[in-house]
């Protein structure tokens, strides 16, 4: 119902991080628009303010910050979230969602405002990606 995906980008050190909250604490986002300030307490992040910077809903719209409400529009854009345009003066219509985060919204995007005690990178640890197998088993296979 309220499982969000959060993304967080640290300015300082030019990375992003995604975690997912679950039902309880992600009821607390609920409400919340673009441009608003949360702790990091809901994430696990003590000492941390997170500014919601947008989202996007479970068919994959963007939340824009020109729309007010929680639902989706059809609107002429002729800028970004929702649209990038080519052209000098090119408009085009595009079906956005609103900025105020709902039920339907999948993934929040957030950007760090003030920084607490441990760094992110001590938080959530790098994953290491597997390269599918071992060299040996690659070359037997082409």
């Amino acid at each position: 119902m309220a499982n969000f995906k959060v993304v967080i980008s640290d300015p300082a050190s030019k990375k992003s991080y995604q975690t997912e909250i679950e039902q309880d604490r992600g009821i607390s986002l609920i409400g919340k628009k673009i441009g608003d300030e949360v702790t990091g307490d809901l994430l696990g992040l003590s000492g941390y303010a997170l500014k919601i910077t947008g989202g996007s809903d479970k068919d994959g719209f963007p939340m824009h910050p020109g729309i007010s409400g929680p639902g989706r529009k059809r609107t002429l854009l002729t800028h970004p979230s929702g649209f990038h345009p080519k052209l000098q003066g090119e408009r085009r219509r595009k079906t956005v969602h609103g900025n105020t985060i709902s039920q339907d919204i999948v993934q929040v995007n957030t950007i760090v405002v003030k920084n607490g005690e441990k760094a992110l990178e001590e938080i959530f640890p790098k994953k290491e990606k597997s390269d599918g197998g071992d060299a040996s088993t690659k070359a037997k296979s082409s």
